[in-house]
């Protein structure tokens, strides 16, 4: 099969900037818009946004399925011009029940890429390592932009327009993908399987143990992403208070977590990925433990640390999946996996503004210690493998232990 075109691969990666980027423009700007709709504190707006992050987990079901049935083209452009309207939609609010509602909404859409835009990216690849791990640093530098961006925004133009101008970004981007990205003759669920399948217990025993590991996973990424941004301005208190300023030391943490993707990536085509997830997953709880009493630069250092292997862990649930479910069933795979894992870790962002408000965020930092711990006793029940890597198609079942 003949790879993507390179500008079909770097509007993928675009669109995955995009995902992460839009979902955490609310939490970086959440101060400013409490303030403009009368509230006392951040924290007692933060749970408005939970509905986007419990349709992005919802929604992953129904999107992965049409992406096998119907075609991952015609998702992705739903996606980009989705998450551009609704993004505008959020601009026009007045209030903070309309907010909730047109998050939720974007929420809908921002469900899409994940489990039909990675699929439709590495279905082609020679060596899904690394394009997974490329993917990841574009996720997580929409990440860092939603940090710069949102915060240059805010201080010159508002939180209104932190929302518009990456809309209108999205938008066109939907106009280039429609242009350039080729034509799906046969949906994927459709086509003819191109490797054996792994015995119905082997899969069952991968699935349980990625989804558990996925759903610690993504509540840590949702509680830093989310919680980074007012842990940084509390604890520089004194130290750099301009939203600018915060908003580009924020982006640089997140800028170097996703560059730690890249390595990932490219060892995850070497490397057996029990060893390799392990290896990172076993040091995040010691790194929250430490930033839990720290301020200043020693926090902002450990922040850089802790998320670089929370980023790191990122790629390793598509990773999984690639290796050993077949293309034609990928979309639908990913979106059982994801629909589990974001539903449950959306309680995340709910939990966020009370939890810090009634208990600080020393605490949330010990509970996210106590996650990463999780994480890897889950991860220590993955199948043992002798493969060194992603690139066998027709690799036999692993060994369960």
């Amino acid at each position: 099969m003949t790879p993507l075109p390179r500008s079909t691969s770097l509007l993928l990666n675009l669109a995955h900037a995009i995902d992460h980027m839009f979902l955490l423009i609310f939490a970086t700007s959440v101060a400013a818009i409490a303030t403009d709709f009368g509230f006392a504190r951040w924290e007692d707006l933060m749970p408005y946004g939970v509905g986007a992050f419990a349709m992005y987990g919802i929604v992953s079901l129904p999107a992965g399925r049409l992406g096998d049935l119907w075609g991952r083209r015609r998702m992705m452009l739903i996606f980009f011009f989705g998450m551009g309207a609704c993004a505008l939609l959020v601009a026009l609010t007045h209030s903070a029940w309309q907010l909730a509602a047109a998050l939720t909404l974007m929420g809908v859409f921002s469900a899409i890429y994940h489990p039909v835009g990675i699929p439709m990216l590495v279905q082609r690849s020679a060596r899904p390592g690394l394009t997974i791990g490329f993917n990841g640093l574009a996720g997580n530098l929409g990440v860092a932009l939603s940090a710069l961006v949102t915060g240059a925004l805010l201080k010159y133009a508002g939180w209104q327009a932190a929302f518009a101008v990456p809309a209108l970004g999205a938008i066109a981007c939907g106009v280039l993908f429609a242009y350039v990205a080729p034509a799906e003759s046969i949906a994927p669920g459709r086509r003819a399987p191109t490797r054996a399948m792994l015995d119905r217990r082997a899969l069952a025993h991968i699935f349980a143990v990625v989804t558990v590991a996925s759903i610690s996973g993504s509540l840590l990424f949702n509680f830093t992403t989310n919680g980074n941004g007012e842990l940084l301005r509390e604890r520089f208190r004194g130290i750099v208070e301009d939203p600018a300023a915060l908003g580009m030391l924020l982006a640089a943490v997140y800028v170097g977590g996703a560059l730690a993707q890249v390595t990932v990536g490219m060892l995850l085509d070497r490397v057996p990925l029990k060893t390799l997830y392990a290896g990172i997953v076993v040091v995040q709880a010691p790194l929250f433990l430490l930033a839990a009493n720290a301020t200043g630069w020693y926090l902002y250092a450990l922040m850089f640390a802790f998320m670089i292997v929370v980023f790191g862990a990122i790629p390793f649930t598509d990773a999984m999946i690639v290796r050993y479910v077949d293309d034609r069933m990928r979309s639908r795979v990913s979106g059982m996996r994801l629909a589990v894992a974001f539903g449950v870790s959306s309680l995340a962002v709910w939990l966020l503004g009370p939890l810090v408000k009634a208990s600080g965020f020393r605490t949330l930092l010990l509970l996210m210690a106590g996650i990463a711990f999780a994480t890897f006793c889950v991860v220590m029940l993955l199948p043992r493998s002798t493969m060194g890597g992603l690139g066998a198609d027709d690799a036999p079942a692993p060994a369960v232990d």
